[in-house]
């Protein structure tokens, strides 16, 4: 299981302890130091079971409007976060061929078999 991680994201720390207490020693991923290819986020498109990147884009982000995204296509959007990982949303958590985000962090539970 993996989680890509922003520590300063109350959310993101919250799944984190949250499979912490479920027994889950997730790997954890620094998106923001270490952030998905292109292709990475076409894959974890597919584990959300979507095509549509705005599921993994943080639209109220002040980079969402500065760089004008509102509206954008599909590869200008994946385009886009491969650029700037601030506008993926956080957290998420892998498993297999399953992700989930972690808004709330009870979302992860599934993964779990919970």
């Amino acid at each position: 299981m993996e989680i890509w991680h922003n520590p300063r994201c109350s959310k993101s720390r919250a799944t984190l302890a949250l499979l912490q207490e479920h027994g889950v020693e997730p790997t954890v991923r620094r998106y923001l130091d270490d952030p998905p290819s292109r292709a990475e986020l076409e894959v974890v498109l597919t584990e959300l079971g979507t095509e549509d990147p705005l599921t993994l884009t943080r639209t109220g982000e002040s980079a969402f409007r500065e760089q004008g995204l509102k509206g954008a296509d599909r590869d200008t959007l994946l385009d886009a976060l491969a650029a700037d990982p601030t506008l993926i949303e956080r957290p998420l958590v892998r498993s297999g061929d399953r992700a989930v985000l972690g808004r709330p962090p009870e979302n992860v539970l599934p993964l779990l078999g919970r």
